[in-house]
């Protein structure tokens, strides 16, 4: 893929609706609306907002990229059901990019990628050879990890706990890193986007049997 590939970033991941058009390590265009709710509404008119912005059209992308997760249960699918749509229409690659890949792009490794869970609790995302999968921690439990940290958020509340950790700003904004990673993994093989939960769900299967239907 040609260095000056152009790449549509997007999230709505949490309380906002957020994108970025880079081309190489040029960023073109980038818009951020916070919002509690009416993302889906307000997805596809940002997106053509930031291609009129550079005075490009849906037609000059070489790619797109999407938001993951871990978040929102419903801003996850919202993000990643309109990637798999535009990737189909365009004919063009769709790559799922998680959190964890966004703040840590740019900062130097090892790494550990901590974000806000909300309930006291953080999503935690090693970058080192020997690195597992991601996992939700408590505070008290980010507050005891060592080495460098990425945080974002409240997350940083964990350090009043006592962490002697280095501590390193995302060096993007979230829509610019999803972008960029989204860049560098052009060409490669790789799955459509799919959303990446790590806590369960809040909704449970109803306590009371399901009705019996009559013949």
């Amino acid at each position: 893929m040609p260095s000056d590939a152009l790449v549509l970033g997007f999230d709505t991941s949490a309380a906002h609706c957020a994108a970025a058009l880079v081309q190489g390590d040029t960023l073109l265009a980038e818009l951020h609306e916070d919002m509690a709710r009416g993302q889906a509404e307000a997805l596809m008119p940002l997106l053509e907002q930031v291609l009129a912005l550079a005075g490009k059209g849906w037609g000059d992308l070489d790619g797109l990229a999407v938001g993951v997760g871990p978040g929102n249960f419903t801003g996850i699918r919202i993000a990643v059901s309109a990637a798999r749509g535009l990737s189909l229409g365009l004919n063009v690659p769709s790559i799922g990019v998680s959190i964890f890949d966004a703040r840590a792009e740019g900062l130097p490794r090892p790494l550990c990628v901590v974000e806000d869970a909300r309930r006291d609790e953080v999503y935690m995302q090693q970058f080192t050879p020997d690195a597992g999968p991601a996992q939700l921690l408590t505070l008290l439990e980010c507050a005891a990890l060592t080495g460098r940290l990425a945080l974002t958020g409240s997350a940083a509340a964990a350090l009043s706990a006592g962490s002697r950790a280095q501590v390193l700003e995302p060096r993007f904004t979230l829509a610019h890193a999803i972008a960029r990673v989204g860049l560098h993994r052009l060409g490669q093989n790789h799955a459509r986007p799919a959303p990446l939960y790590i806590r369960p769900a809040d909704a449970a299967p109803p306590a009371q049997p399901p009705v019996a239907i009559l013949p």
